[in-house]
């Protein structure tokens, strides 16, 4: 009841509501990337490094050559075409004005004349963001690597607040030694600069996708277990955990019936903020090229390959996914700001 009243007023605040509809419009993006990508391979990994950097909205022909299972094999961006019987005849971006290429008929289904062949495998394409240094399109590798950022917070929140939850919840509950150990070592992992923990983490599973996850994971847990082990010690003495004890509860039941929920508008509010560090922190891992590896789009990456094109005329190429991580961030800590305020009992 209470979580339902504390999202009705997150989305009366224009902050709050405005942060949960981008977020949601992002998760909606990144769900349905495939399908809404122009570029229809694997990753987005589609290159014509006869179109690299383009500006946004460059258009051009393409020729599609076919497979024998029906997929697209290649895509040669073309400027002009014309059939000589069962050739097609057509001249590359890439060669000079006075050599053509041509293509046997027999590459395209049998049963298609030439007007649908034409129809079918020779298409006009929009970059709409324009294209990266491999002539690969920007916009699907940026919608691509939409996945990357919301997947790393969504799994690195999930295990920070397993560890979290487990350890904080431990110490506060229990006390005594295993209070004094959990804590020692809760401050041990905090005096570590994250950063280098999650490098090193890295370094020892490998270079990888889930490899960055469980590295983020494993160094945001403390700030929930700080938290955790902290309310648990105000909660477990107020009367009415003392009374589940005298009627004879287990502990277990004491935690997760009568402690548990009143740590979850905490625990929400952190998640955020987590949420929001762990897509900055993979970004960061990325530029630093132990991110998310290629072929795979990230975000980071994207600023990796192109930030020294700020210099050379082309700084969209790296504005555009810094001004995604950039408001994704904001979305997600203005988010917290607001179920902060709405969770606040003075409020």
């Amino acid at each position: 009841m209470k979580s339902s009243f504390a999202l009705a007023k997150v989305l009366r605040d224009p902050a709050g509501a405005i942060s949960l509809i981008y977020i949601a419009l992002i998760s909606f993006v990144a769900i349905f990337a495939g399908f809404l990508a122009p570029d229809k391979t694997a990753n987005a990994n589609q290159m014509h490094l006869s179109l690299h950097s383009k500006p946004p909205g460059h258009q051009s022909k393409l020729l599609l050559i076919p497979a024998k299972d029906g997929s697209i094999l290649e895509e040669i961006p073309i400027t002009s075409f014309h059939w000589d019987k069962d050739l097609l005849i057509y001249q590359a971006e890439t060669a000079g004005p006075d050599y053509n290429q041509s293509i046997d008929r027999k590459r395209f289904p049998e049963a298609m004349s030439q007007k649908e062949i034409e129809e079918t495998f020779l298409v006009k394409r929009t970059f709409w963001w324009g294209t990266d240094k491999f002539g690969r399109d920007l916009f699907s590798r940026m919608l691509l690597g939409s996945r990357v950022s919301l997947s790393i917070g969504f799994i690195a929140v999930l295990i920070s607040l397993l560890v979290g939850i487990f350890m904080g919840g431990l110490a506060g509950f229990i006390g005594g030694r295993i209070d004094k150990v959990i804590l020692w070592f809760i401050n041990v992992i905090w005096s570590i600069p994250s950063l280098l923990m999650i490098i090193a983490i890295t370094l020892a599973l490998g270079k990888g996708f889930w490899q960055v996850f469980i590295a983020v994971g494993l160094t945001m847990w403390v700030e929930v277990a700080r938290l955790v082990r902290g309310q648990v010690i105000s909660i477990k003495e107020q009367s009415f955990v003392q009374a589940t004890r005298v009627l004879g509860y287990s502990d277990l039941r004491i935690f997760l019936h009568h402690i548990f929920p009143l740590l979850i508008p905490s625990l929400i509010v952190i998640s955020t903020a987590n949420f929001a560090s762990a897509i900055l922190i993979e970004s960061g891992l990325s530029f630093l090229g132990i991110g998310a590896q290629p072929p795979m789009p990230s975000w980071g990456g994207m600023i990796k390959d192109h930030f020294r094109y700020i210099l050379m005329g082309k700084a969209y190429l790296a504005l555009i996914p810094g001004a995604a991580i950039m408001s994704l961030v904001l979305a997600f800590m203005s988010l917290g700001n607001s179920f902060r305020d709405a969770l606040d009992i003075k409020n």
